[in-house]
Order: C-alpha cells, then sequence, then structure tokens
C-alpha cells in the first residue's frame, strides 16, 4: 500500500461531502472527505461510525444535543444513534465505518 496524504485527496475531491474510501480494515473502511460549512441532515446507521478531524472543526448534533469536534479529535457515533451536521462546519473529516453488506 502506499502513503496516502489525507488532507491532499480531500482537497482534491470534486465535491464537499463526497468521500473517497482510502483503505480498508477488517470490514471497515477508512473514508476522507471534505466539509464546506454546509449542514448535512440527520442521519442513523446500524453500526457505530468514527469521526476523526484532521483540520477544522465538525459540528454536530447527536441525539439532539451538540456536540463539537475539533482537529485531533475523534468521536464515535453509536449504532442507531441520529445524528446530523449543523452548519459551520469545515475541514478535513476521516470516517472509519463498517462496509455494507
Amino acid at each position: 500500500m502506499e502513503l496516502i496524504n489525507l488532507i491532499d485527496t480531500a482537497t482534491d475531491l470534486p465535491d464537499a461531502w463526497s468521500s473517497r474510501v482510502v483503505g480498508e480494515v477488517g470490514t471497515a473502511c477508512v473514508k476522507v472527505l471534505r466539509m464546506d460549512e454546509l449542514p448535512v441532515e440527520v442521519e442513523r446507521h446500524e453500526e457505530a461510525e468514527a469521526l476523526l478531524v484532521l483540520d477544522g472543526h465538525l459540528a454536530l448534533e447527536v441525539d439532539g444535543r451538540p456536540v463539537t469536534v475539533g482537529p485531533g479529535e475523534v468521536y464515535v457515533v453509536p449504532a442507531g444513534t441520529p445524528h446530523a451536521v449543523r452548519p459551520g462546519s469545515r475541514g478535513t473529516l476521516v470516517i472509519v465505518e463498517t462496509r455494507a453488506a
């Protein structure tokens, strides 16, 4: 496997909030994306997902409460928990999640 610069990869994506899978570990995939300050609607997943901010910040609403994730911080959204991205999130985000079967 080659070395991947996650920030450069996110910067090169054509659209914000479009992710690129950069690797797989067991049944999990590692994705990177660029946030652009626009909100993302509420979603929930059958499996937990880890959200790691490389730069900038991620403003979430998790199960009705605000959560802010800063550079170098990771937040794990529990399986089945409703969560949405609030306006103002910007920077580079890494998502680790179980790949759909």
